[in-house]
């Protein structure tokens, strides 16, 4: 028996919410073989108050090779990648194989207030891992990271965002709009038309590992051999039935509870599309 097969590169999270723990759970609910390659350990020391351990490139190497080697990939996603070294030895893996999709989520503040990219790595981020990406999915304070502090602020800050995002390399783009008033919009680009993917707002602050389990359910569909806009579409209508059914636990902000698309059925999405001008180069 053969099943789809999905890599996910990221941060480890102890509080089982986000990184390769959403990603996992993510992909076991979409009925795909998840793998995994850690870059980092993300917990926070009583004493030192430290959050991130970084694995060394060996340690990071010695899992991709395994899996590559014993396993295999239909697709990958990459998440918490936190140093330019990582970024850069990753991308190079990346370029190396022949692994039909990559979505990337540049990962960089977590829910919890932990910085999950060094400010150094930006740039490698920028020109070496977005031009391999079938589809990268920044949510509204990464894309503007990304630009230089763009301001967005409505839906067509959005689409313009898409735009510049798109001129840097990937073949999709999609900006997550949680943080917009109103209902939530994502916008997806592909350098010729913009689809508008709009679901309710769910009023909760229990979001913890919604951008690492958006982006693992694209990967998921792409495995199955979804199309780029079907895997989005469907990852979308997951990810809020997700947050609608979000869990709390001891403190902190709670995670998104991974089995209530299946358990619960799905939340209707609204996919508006419409043609694009000239992309911004």
């Amino acid at each position: 028996m053969n099943v789809p097969r999905a890599l996910t590169i990221a941060g480890s999270a102890a509080r089982g919410g986000a990184g390769i723990q959403a990603d996992l759970k993510t992909f076991q609910e979409f009925d795909v073989f998840g793998v995994s390659a850690v870059t980092a350990i993300v917990a926070r020391h009583p004493k030192t108050e430290q959050r991130v351990f970084p694995q060394s490139l060996e340690a990071i190497e010695a899992q991709l090779v395994t899996i590559e080697e014993d396993i295999g990939m239909d697709t990958m996603k990459t998440g918490m990648l936190f140093t330019k070294e990582i970024i850069s030895f990753v991308a190079n893996w990346i370029s190396q194989t022949d692994v039909k999709s990559v979505v990337v989520d540049p990962v960089m503040i977590g829910k919890m207030g932990s910085a999950l990219l060094k400010e150094d790595a930006m740039e490698a981020m920028r020109s070496e891992l977005l031009p391999l990406a079938t589809i990268i999915t920044p949510n509204m304070p990464e894309a503007s990271y990304l630009l230089n502090n763009m301001e967005l602020h409505t839906v067509d800050d959005l689409k313009e965002a898409a735009k510049r995002l798109r001129s840097l390399g990937p073949k999709y783009v999609l900006v997550k709009g949680g943080r917009l008033d109103g209902p939530a919009v994502d916008v997806l680009y592909d350098g010729e038309q913009f689809d508008l993917l709009e679901a309710p707002r769910i009023d909760t602050i229990h979001t913890n590992g919604a951008g690492c389990t958006y982006s693992a359910a694209i990967a998921a569909g792409l495995a199955k051999g979804q199309e780029v806009r079907d895997a989005v579409r469907e990852a979308k209508k997951f990810i809020t039935a997700g947050i609608r059914h979000s869990l709390t636990f001891k403190q902190g902000v709670g995670p998104l509870y991974h089995a209530a698309y299946e358990k619960y059925g799905e939340i209707d999405c609204i996919v508006t599309t419409e043609k694009s001008v000239e992309p911004v180069m």
